[in-house]
């Protein structure tokens, strides 16, 4: 039994943002600060990856565990209410993920996934693999 009112389900809900969350900017600023420039949301790329960086062609996603099934084989037990409808829903996310990167590595990106968690904890980690990732790519372009 949900232990809001549908009300209040639906005003928690609607305040879910799907850009421009914390671990987004969080993740961004160090990026900036640091003198990486990026697309953010970008459409133009399969999956609209949260950042981006075109000419690199490295596509970032920043994961909440919530909504992208992290550790899913114990959370799934989690969900009290409505599981005909939160299972199958964060299981199409997780296999939309899955495809998403099937896409987007066959054109030729390389695809970075962090977990929010991840971001907040270790966010030094998280932007040296990102900047080991387009080092690698900028030293195989042809030109640099």
């Amino acid at each position: 039994m949900d232990k809001h009112t549908p009300e209040q389900r639906r005003r928690n809900m609607q305040a879910v943002k799907n850009k421009d969350s914390q671990i987004e900017i969080v993740l961004r600023s160090a990026l900036f600060r640091k003198g990486y420039r990026y697309r953010k949301n970008y459409a133009k790329v399969i999956g609209k990856p949260d950042i981006v960086f075109p000419k690199e062609k490295i596509a970032v996603f920043c994961d909440s565990e919530f909504w992208h099934g992290h550790d899913w084989e114990n959370r799934k037990a989690d969900f009290k209410s409505r599981r005909d409808f939160w299972i199958p829903k964060i299981e199409r996310n997780m296999e939309r993920d899955r495809e998403v990167n099937l896409q987007l590595e066959s054109t030729g990106f390389i695809v970075l996934r962090f977990w929010g968690k991840q971001i907040k904890k270790e966010l030094d980690l998280v932007v040296a693999e990102i900047e080991q990732a387009i080092t690698a790519r900028r030293k195989a372009m042809p030109g640099r």
